[in-house]
């Protein structure tokens, strides 16, 4: 008797710090969703298809930072590389200054 009691005790234990394990894995943060952020990539470094129909692929961009252009960047890296959610015309005045 006295070692199925162990037993179980044993088990049990296991039990719980197996479970203990498993609270402590942090769930990752969720990725954060990703837009279209216009007049930030350069030359040959675009997402996709240009808005203006110049090219149908990626990394065909021949122009530095055209508004017509994009690269997938979260909202945030968009506003703060001085992007465009929208395309427009001509190169991103904020990127070519630099």
């Amino acid at each position: 008797m006295k070692s199925a009691t162990s037993l179980t005790i044993l088990t049990l234990g296991a039990a719980v710090a197996g479970a203990l394990s498993l609270a402590a894995i942090s769930v990752p943060a969720q990725a954060e969703e990703k837009v279209k952020c216009y007049g930030i990539a350069k030359a040959g470094e675009n997402d996709c298809a240009n808005k203006a129909a110049g090219h149908s692929c990626a990394t065909e961009s021949k122009v530095n930072y055209s508004g017509q252009d994009f690269k997938a960047v979260t909202k945030a890296a968009c506003e703060a590389d001085g992007g465009s959610l929208t395309p427009f015309e001509g190169t991103n005045p904020k990127k070519a200054a630099k």
